[in-house]
């Protein structure tokens, strides 16, 4: 498999998984970790402690410039932040290990843990079944996908194939039962009626 040293990718399933354990443990740990330093960076990324003094030779425009940290936490805004944060202060603990069952999200909600300061210990064991189901499914889904590949490419391909429906119509099926706003009023949401 792509990416993995071919002593661990030729070995027994056990291999894989165990390898997938070590890296899904260290990704998951440095993105809390990321979150936490990010918490002083967003707090202070409008005051004048975030600014870095610029020599005169420059422009007057850029007299100031918010610090590297406070840059960084300005990347961790917008709607997918804001969602792992609510969804980290409604579920807490128990949402982290659920959060590994999902592409993308679990990033937002590791950082928004270390951001939001969840006590590094509980996080850390909340976060453990969740690595683990993360590394039998990636584990799973790997070794299946290369006995395929070695076994046929049309194979390989029917398999890559049902995956990418199987989450197709999750994706549908979710949207469809998501639940509905309870705006009858027609104003778009977020926004406020001008009439």
């Amino acid at each position: 498999m792509a990416g993995i040293p071919e002593s661990i990718s030729e070995g027994p399933w056990w291999g894989i998984f165990l390898f997938l354990c070590a890296v899904v443990f260290l990704r998951a740990q440095a993105t809390y970790w990321v979150g936490w330093w990010l918490r002083r960076g967003a707090a202070s990324g409008a005051d004048h402690d975030s600014m870095v003094e610029v020599s005169d030779e420059q422009s007057a425009d850029s007299a100031h410039r918010p610090t590297r940290r406070a840059q960084f936490a300005r990347r961790f805004s917008g709607a997918a932040w804001d969602r792992a944060q609510r969804f980290v202060e409604r579920w807490g603990y128990i949402g982290i290990p659920l959060s590994f069952l999902t592409i993308g999200f679990q990033t937002m909600v590791n950082a928004a843990a270390g951001f939001t300061r969840m006590r590094w210990d509980l996080y850390t064991v909340a976060m453990i079944p969740g690595c683990l189901a993360w590394a039998a499914i990636y584990a799973t889904l790997g070794v299946g996908l290369l006995e395929a590949w070695n076994t046929s490419p049309w194979l390989f391909a029917a398999m890559g194939a049902a995956l990418i429906g199987l989450a197709w119509g999750l994706t549908a099926w979710r949207r469809k039962v998501a639940p509905r706003s309870n705006d009858t009023t027609g104003a778009p949401r977020g926004g406020v009626d001008a009439a």
